[in-house]
């Protein structure tokens, strides 16, 4: 267990350095690379290659430079903090309960994982319901728990609810979708809305005008009103290919449009069960590698064993590792996922063939860029919050670091 003389003491002046790994910086990776993080910021990100001896030292060993906790991690890799805009619950617990502690298990389950930054998930309910949870979940984004709320549903299609509770569902209402993002106090950044259905445009436009993303998804939509949607100012693809019509050679549907159009990011679960990899690798080359972002979708069981859990006002079965609705009329139906980032991560790499650069910008860059906090995390920088994930050589989670402070210090450091 490394020395954690700075963790927790964010105005500790002392300097941590880690040493020796390779970085994935903005430009690509380096070997043997050093990051210095003062406080809560990356000072420093470079090659050690003009280091004399820096192998050599041992953790907790004094950097000549100054005062500082030097960590070896040769053998390691070091890459930005994960961002997750599409996260439902985690630890057994779920965002929609509207419950703050349990919302904090869901935030220090994918924190544990490498998830830096977050937004909050809700599931379709009664708009009372989501408006009082968007209340709670707004105060944790104002305590800078979570990086804003993505409302996914109700204003979803019947054809294509998937894991939502198709009575509570309702025709997107510009009003109504003004009544949640208000209810959310400024921390709405993104909200699914199945763009064909009555009303379904106009509450683009309001969203786009109100500076929240407008997210195609849950939709029976076709590919001539799913280009209206983005000509009207939609920008995220819910679930790449999950909840809409597949892709035809008569009639693309949604996928050709959201795949196609430059202004659109879409998402993507890779955890080998909401798509196959030759799927998302088809998907990653026809998007380009700056416009997709790996999500997890997860509900109460990421970072759990199976079983029964909640999600929204249903009931969710999970077996080796798949979550299903267990009863009602959408039974058997995937209900999210039990992924976490780190684990997407690994797959990407070892599975799926894309390189560590292509990764971390599917996982950090793309999704700060997005949600509008690049200017703080996303990538290695300095000047930015110390928010990274260092994996060994099998891509496995060996440490967490949050704006400085060990969420997992590094292990076989």
């Amino acid at each position: 267990m490394a020395q954690q003389q700075s963790a927790g003491r964010p105005s500790d002046p002392r300097r941590t350095v880690l040493s020796g790994a390779r970085v994935a910086r903005p430009s690509g990776v380096v070997d043997n690379g050093r990051i210095t993080v003062e406080g809560t910021r990356i000072a420093e990100v470079r090659s050690r290659g003009s280091d004399r001896g820096g192998h050599n030292r041992r953790r907790g060993d004094r950097h000549p430079e100054g005062e500082a906790a030097v960590i070896d991690l040769t053998g390691h890799l070091i890459v930005p903090g994960f961002v997750d805009m599409h996260v439902h619950g985690g630890g057994g617990g779920s965002f929609s309960s509207a419950d703050p502690e349990e919302c904090l298990t869901v935030v220090d389950t994918h924190r544990r994982h490498g998830t830096t930054s977050m937004l909050a998930s809700t599931v379709t309910g009664d708009l009372d319901d989501l408006a009082r949870q968007a209340g709670v979940l707004a105060e944790l984004v104002e305590d800078g728990e979570l990086a804003g709320i993505h409302f996914e549903g109700p204003f979803i299609s019947p054809h294509r609810c998937g894991a939502h509770q198709p009575e509570l569902l309702r025709d997107p209402d510009p009003v109504e979708v003004g009544r949640l993002v208000d209810a959310a106090r400024g921390a709405a950044r993104m909200m699914t809305v199945a763009p064909e259905l009555p009303g379904g445009l106009r509450s683009v436009r309001l969203l786009a005008e109100a500076g929240v993303i407008a997210a195609v998804g849950h939709t029976d939509s076709s590919y001539d009103a799913t280009r209206e949607a983005i000509e009207a100012g939609a920008t995220v693809a819910t679930h790449l290919f999950n909840a809409m019509p597949t892709l035809g050679h008569r009639a693309p549907g949604p996928v050709a449009a959201l795949l196609e159009d430059e202004r659109v990011t879409v998402e993507l679960i890779n955890d080998g069960t909401h798509l196959h990899a030759a799927v998302l690798q088809m998907a990653f080359r026809a998007a380009g590698s700056g416009r997709v972002a790996f999500i997890t979708d997860a509900m109460g069981a990421a970072g759990m064993t199976d079983g029964m859990y909640p999600l929204g006002p249903m009931r969710v079965e999970v077996r080796d590792g798949v979550a299903r609705i267990s009863d009602g009329p959408t039974a058997g139906s995937i209900a999210g996922s039990t992924l976490t980032l780190d684990r997407a991560f690994q797959r990407a790499v070892t599975v799926d063939g894309l390189t560590v650069d292509e990764t971390v910008r599917a996982l950090s860059a793309n999704p700060a860029r997005l949600l509008g906090i690049d200017d703080r995390t996303g990538s290695l920088e300095p000047g930015k919050d110390a928010d990274l994930v260092i994996l060994d050589s099998a891509y496995e989670l060996a440490g967490v670091l949050r704006r400085g402070e060990w969420v997992v210090p590094p292990t076989g450091a």
